[in-house]
């Protein structure tokens, strides 16, 4: 049943979704002690629709080892956050899972690889270890195969002429960043970029004062001469990533799904309309597929969606990014 579940993640059509979401959720409870144990305690049992799976609390990442089936974990990815916070952890059975599910998801939303330079102006993260998001960088990076491709740290000096370099060259290029570096890069250095997609990852972490995404993207596209910010929405919790291209409107992968919850009512999930996030993720099939965000947004009725912020009694993480 398990490579057959595998299998059929990334090659699932929007009508297949549900009955997949459904064996998942069977495999999961069956397998993973601690969603089992949630899913009694909320008497959710039966095979349900999409839209009425139990979906696991976020935090319990923080306060458990969220596993389906008993397995060494190949990697284990941390999240980031401050000294007062305790910090998610995610372990991973199977890391060709993650590799396969950003590879591919990247290929449908901008195509072949090969076409790119990937630039990733990630200090923050590459200062710690286990950050799922460098080890996506670094696999585009290394999938690209341009030796202009790489992690620049805070070597704005020679971020800027490498840019230039490319830029004469008409090649296509990803400068995915978290927002306090872009910031202090587009700060440091005006440019009109043609050929550059800016990618901003969140994180503010205290590093600067705290800005809406509007006003982040603004101040980018002014200082650097593009039309839209792009934007990734991934966290240490899962496995797939939605993105945008524009205005703060993030699109799932096909084997993804976000959902939103009511927050006076958490077991009222909708297919649509504001309220608090939940995802399914089904490439987490060795973790839990279902999970309850803390993030507050809007999710329209094509699927698409919006982020709002966090809710107030939610901890920080260190890739929020305020947008009210």
């Amino acid at each position: 049943m398990q490579s057959s579940l595998v299998n059929n993640i990334f090659s699932i059509k929007a009508q297949g979704f549900q009955q997949t979401a459904g064996d998942i959720f069977q495999f999961q409870y069956q397998n993973n002690a601690v969603y089992a144990k949630w899913c009694d305690l909320i008497s959710s049992l039966n095979h349900q629709p999409s839209t009425e799976f139990p979906f696991l609390p976020i935090s319990f990442f923080k306060s458990h080892q969220i596993t389906t089936t008993l397995f060494e974990p190949r990697q284990i990815f941390e999240s980031s956050g401050t000294t007062q916070t305790i910090n998610s952890r995610h372990l991973v059975k199977d890391i060709g899972l993650y590799k396969q599910s950003f590879s591919k998801a990247f290929e449908i939303f901008y195509g072949d690889i090969t076409k790119w330079c990937v630039i990733g102006l990630l200090p923050s993260y590459l200062e710690r270890n286990n950050s799922s998001l460098v080890m996506m960088a670094d696999e585009l990076i290394k999938m690209s195969n341009n030796a202009d491709s790489g992690f620049y740290l805070y070597d704005y000096d020679r971020l800027r002429e490498t840019l230039v370099r490319l830029e004469s060259q008409k090649q296509k290029t990803l400068l995915i960043g978290v927002t306090f570096a872009l910031l202090d890069f587009a700060e440091t250095y005006q440019m009109n970029l043609n050929y550059t997609t800016i990618m901003e990852t969140g994180g503010m972490k205290g590093r600067r004062k705290e800005l809406t995404r509007f006003e982040v993207h603004d101040f980018l596209q002014q200082r650097l001469g593009v039309e839209h910010i792009h934007s990734e929405y991934g966290m240490t919790e899962l496995l797939s990533q939605a993105y945008s291209k524009g205005d703060g409107i993030f699109v799932c992968p096909p084997w993804m799904k976000v959902l939103v919850r009511d927050e006076e009512d958490p077991l009222r999930v909708s297919v649509s309309g504001r309220g608090v996030l939940n995802v399914i993720d089904l490439a987490n099939i060795y973790s839990c597929s279902f999970i309850a965000t803390d993030d507050v947004g809007i999710v329209y009725e094509d699927g698409s969606f919006e982020v709002y912020g966090r809710l107030d009694n939610s901890d920080i993480r260190g890739c929020s990014l305020l947008v009210v």
